[in-house]
């Protein structure tokens, strides 16, 4: 891309799963090609569907049951206690993490049992954002978006660069091509990461904690683009956070996870108007009812 010899590494705090969230990253396999994904539905006509989803790491049970439909073209949002099952659910939903039983149905494939050659080609419909945006910290902006489509075979320089520039002006980063993640700020990093994920056109996109550790004027600048990716592009995307003003501001429905199941489940003027004392109890950071 710009004559910088590549350096693959991801950053420390991805490092323990580097080849699988790179493969979530690329969608790499081989045959991969880079034409726009077309949208398909599974059970229900959804997107996504998630039936008796059950996980263990180690002894605990984590997933204890999950039923999910998220409809083709919607943002879901999924909220809950710290530690209560959040990321593993969106881990296994792209495969980063294998569960004891159920169903992962992404669009009309069921992913479960599926070897890595056969997750690359649902991969190649689903972007996900990491939390930290896993950058590749020795490749500029350029070449950290552009990585996908290298992997997937595309050679032309100038169709490269071409797509790079696209979805930079799409998540408001134009010009910003030469920068190294280490110049960039946290919500620009989280931009960055999800241009990447964007870059092959995929029918759905996957965020984990999208505004964690952001400032609230930039926490909205991502909302905003969340929403306008699904406005632009039909976008079907799945929200973990822990922010309820994200949550209302970007979900067409909320799905509370609780002790391992979707306790609750609707629009978030619902969840704002449900009086059940567990949704209430976390609603307003009541710590002494969970604990009773």
């Amino acid at each position: 891309m710009n004559g910088r010899k590549e350096d693959r590494r991801l950053p420390p705090e991805t490092a323990a799963a580097t080849s699988r969230d790179a493969a979530a990253v690329t969608g790499r396999t081989a045959g991969v090609t880079t034409e726009t994904n077309v949208v398909s539905s599974g059970p229900n006509g959804a997107m996504i569907s998630v039936r008796d989803l059950r996980k263990k790491i180690d002894k605990e049970e984590i997933l204890r049951g999950v039923d999910l439909d998220v409809a083709v073209g919607e943002t879901l949002v999924i909220i809950g206690r710290s530690g209560g099952g959040k990321s593993v659910l969106l881990k296994n939903l792209i495969g980063l993490m294998r569960p004891e039983c159920g169903e992962i149905w992404i669009a009309d494939q069921n992913i479960i049992g599926m070897s890595e050659r056969q997750l690359g080609s649902v991969r190649q419909k689903v972007g996900i954002l990491f939390q930290s945006g896993a950058l590749f910290d020795s490749m500029t902006v350029e070449d950290n978006i552009a990585f996908p489509l290298i992997e997937a075979g595309m050679r032309n320089p100038n169709s490269v660069r071409t797509r790079v520039n696209e979805v930079l002006e799409v998540v408001e980063l134009e010009g910003e091509n030469a920068k190294m993640p280490e110049s960039l700020s946290g919500g620009m990093r989280k931009r960055v990461g999800l241009a990447r994920a964007i870059i092959r056109q995929p029918s759905c996109v996957l965020y984990d904690e999208p505004t964690s550790g952001l400032d609230p004027v930039v926490s909205d600048s991502i909302n905003r683009l969340i929403r306008r990716l699904q406005h632009r592009f039909g976008m079907t995307s799945i929200v973990v956070t822990h922010d309820m003003k994200s949550a209302a501001k970007v979900g067409d429905h909320i799905a509370y996870l609780h002790e391992g199941r979707i306790y609750f489940y609707g629009t978030p003027d619902e969840l704002t108007r449900c009086q059940d004392p567990i949704i209430q109890d976390f609603l307003q950071g009541r710590s002494e009812s969970m604990e009773r």
